[in-house]
């Protein structure tokens, strides 16, 4: 075994570790952290895994809400439900993870970031996901996605169902405004678990800035940041 298929098994192993799955059949990992970009006939990408993937979360995820709210109606389960299994929730997870790290990509892909991509990080996740399911069945991948997304989970309940960035489109509509632009002005730390700074900007020129760990809960923060000024200058 050369150097570096040493260093990559070794790096797969302490990220299986990282997840708590220790893989009986590792190849299947291997191709899950396997881009599109670097694929070839005798080494396949992790799309196929990506598909299967999407569908064991989706099941585990609205058995965990289902059973954790006994009351909700279905219009407060499927939006929590959504926002828990959309892709940049999983891109955040997988940043949680470090899974960026051991993604195997082209030269192209590797020099234009692929490794902080949100939709890559997102269908890889999908693809690990598949990968513990393959190597030892629902009851393992569902351990791990309650293991990784379970704070998310309980918070589910107490989030407002109805996002910031929602409320301030709908409050730039209602005066005829066009939808606000959302700018990343700062990213902070290292590539797997990075802090992004963003601007909520309306055509008005207000504006306010969030800053959080994963892009999207930024432009929320930002979201909600503005919300809440132009509020208490209604106030004032």
């Amino acid at each position: 075994m050369t150097g570096q298929k040493v260093r990559l098994a070794a790096d797969l192993a302490a990220f299986a570790s990282r997840i708590g799955h220790e893989f009986q059949r590792p190849e299947l990992l291997v191709r899950a952290v396997t881009h599109s970009s670097i694929s070839s006939a005798t080494r396949p990408s992790n799309e196929r895994l990506e598909f299967l993937g999407d569908r064991v979360l989706g099941l585990t995820v609205a058995t965990a809400l289902f059973k954790a709210d006994g009351t909700a109606p279905e219009g407060q389960l499927a939006p929590r439900f959504n926002a828990l299994v959309r892709q940049e929730t999983c891109a955040d997870v997988a940043r949680e993870i470090g899974l960026g790290e051991v993604l195997k990509l082209g030269r192209s892909e590797m020099l234009s970031g692929g490794r902080r991509k949100e939709a890559l990080l997102g269908d890889a996740m999908e693809a690990v996901i598949a990968a513990v399911y393959l190597d030892a069945g629902f009851d393992a991948a569902r351990d791990v996605i309650l293991r990784l997304w379970g704070p998310r989970i309980a918070a589910s309940a107490v989030i407002e169902t109805r996002d910031a960035k929602s409320s301030l489109q709908e409050w730039a509509q209602a005066r005829g405004l066009p939808p606000p632009s959302y700018i990343e002005t700062g990213r902070e730390g290292p590539d797997h678990q990075p802090v992004f700074t963003v601007e909520a900007r309306l055509e008005n020129g207000q504006s306010a800035t969030g800053r959080a760990k994963g892009k999207r809960a930024a432009e929320q923060a930002a979201a909600r940041a503005l919300l809440d000024r132009m509020e208490q200058d209604v106030q004032d």
